[in-house]
């Protein structure tokens, strides 16, 4: 918990703008998942959307999400 003194492990991408592969970014998913906040890296930048994996170095997960400060990902996608 940040309020304990502890910092986040993550250093995230907020700036679309600046994506590139590689990143680590905060996605939201829709759904029964809405209300819960992800961390993944991205595969793919895309004009109109990204690609992000919640663990890279398995090729099954991959899924679409918007180009925005936190993607947003259709829970269909979700593997």
């Amino acid at each position: 918990m940040q309020s304990m003194g502890e910092s986040c492990p993550f250093a995230f991408n907020f700036d679309p703008a600046t994506f590139k592969v590689g990143d680590v970014v905060s996605y939201r998913v829709t759904g029964s998942l809405s209300d819960f906040p992800f961390a993944g890296t991205l595969l793919d930048v895309n004009e109109d959307h990204v690609i992000i994996s919640a663990s890279p170095d398995d090729h099954a997960s991959r899924m679409r999400g918007t180009r925005e400060s936190r993607s947003v990902v259709e829970e269909s996608e979700i593997r």
